[in-house]
């Protein structure tokens, strides 16, 4: 297990001096978040924040993430075009010497919470979904914006966008996902790129649209779609662990039998009955994770690709990203440790 940490370029109030002091820190995870969705990343501005991180003692282990268009997802016209800049995109990293690439194929909205500053008892703050307050939710409401959303829509973009969703429904939506990874997974293979599919976050439908990376049923029909050894998944214990039929120990027990597990998003979540959830420290006891078997399962088969500490709690009076200050996960990084260490 390589230990990573993710890192929002230059902007990020938490800098990679910060992160290089984190014990046992091995890689970065990041992108190139200047780039409009659906274009090629150049060659030289991934040799340029690659060299960036190297300069700081750190590898750019992952690239998180390279965005599906919308296009792609809804199957217009015009996917092809974008499909051959993602095909591009991928032999530009392979030629920068990056192995592994987490995306996505939720519609519109990325992870999505109703809060981004639940009050716990010990006084931090952290990410929480209320699965009420989520049916009051508009998305067309203009005062409302969460982060993991693309801000780049207008109000009127996202109508039409939402509008063309209204006729895809899950079995169009993997049509759409099985053309593009025909497509894609041929490449990656060939340039020695695994290609990461995040679960859905939360994995069951929001707003009306569907979603289909969120349980054992949907990686087992995801693997039969290729055999390939590059179409891979990220696993996440927050995103599936937010559906209670999910056992998350079994699936990932099999997929890192199988050889699909090629990126770990490692943090706890406390799980209530009506799949509502707040997130919490990384410790099993705060949660409904435990952390221990988790890790277990990755020493059980010898994984050795790269884990981050995913979204942590606001602890310390600290401002900034919400789910992602520098304290938190830092501390959930030193626990993994100490987990591994043990272990070991």
């Amino acid at each position: 297990m390589k230990l990573s940490f993710r890192w929002f370029g230059n902007d990020d109030l938490v800098t990679l001096e910060n992160i290089r002091q984190i014990p046992n820190m091995n890689g970065i995870v990041s992108a190139i978040y200047s780039i409009p969705v659906g274009e090629v990343w150049p060659v030289e501005q991934i040799k340029e924040m690659k060299q960036k991180i190297e300069n700081n003692g750190l590898n750019l282990g992952v690239i998180e993430s390279v965005p599906v268009h919308e296009d792609i997802k809804l199957g217009n016209s015009n996917r092809d075009q974008w499909i051959e800049n993602y095909k591009q995109t991928i032999l530009n990293l392979s030629e920068c010497g990056i192995q592994t690439i987490c995306y996505n194929f939720m519609p519109v909205f990325d992870w999505t919470r109703t809060t981004l500053h639940h009050l716990n008892s010990d006084g931090s703050t952290s990410l929480a979904l209320s699965t009420e307050e989520l049916k009051k939710l508009d998305p067309l409401d203009e005062s409302l914006s969460l982060p993991g959303w693309d801000e780049s829509y207008d109000k009127d973009k996202l109508k039409d966008i939402l509008k063309q969703y209204s006729t895809v429904d899950e079995e169009k939506l993997w049509e759409n996902l099985t053309y593009f990874l025909e497509a894609i997974i041929p490449v990656a293979e060939k340039a020695q790129v695994n290609m990461a599919i995040h679960p859905d976050d939360p994995p069951y439908s929001i707003f009306g649209l569907p979603r289909i990376i969120k349980d054992k049923e949907s990686y087992a029909r995801l693997f039969q779609l290729s055999s390939s050894s590059a179409n891979g998944i990220t696993f996440c214990t927050g995103s599936l662990g937010a559906n209670p039929y999910n056992n998350l120990y079994e699936m990932l027990d099999e997929y890192l039998s199988l050889g699909k597990v090629h990126f770990m998003h490692v943090r706890n979540i406390l799980l209530h009955k009506d799949k509502s959830f707040e997130e919490t420290a990384h410790v099993s006891n705060y949660g409904s994770i435990d952390m221990v078997r988790i890790l277990s399962l990755l020493k059980k088969h010898q994984y050795t690709g790269y884990l981050r500490p995913d979204h942590g709690r606001m602890i310390f009076k600290e401002s900034g990203r919400p789910g992602y200050g520098l304290y938190d996960r830092a501390l959930g990084a030193s626990y993994l440790n100490g987990i591994w260490e043990t272990l070991s």
